[in-house]
């Protein structure tokens, strides 16, 4: 059976939240087969590289 979820106070909601900050993705610069220059985050520079982005 489903039961409530507790109430948590406000202080440590906001600290909870404070621990989770995102972070700006690190960018790579690659060239495309069309011979421009891209700057991409790390996991797509395979992507990049072969022209599907």
């Amino acid at each position: 059976m489903a039961v409530p979820k507790r109430k948590t106070s406000r202080s440590n909601t906001r600290h909870r939240r404070a621990q989770w900050k995102a972070e700006a993705p690190q960018l790579v610069e690659v060239r495309t087969p069309t011979g421009e220059r891209v700057r991409v985050p790390r996991p797509l520079v395979a992507a990049a590289k072969r022209g599907l982005l």
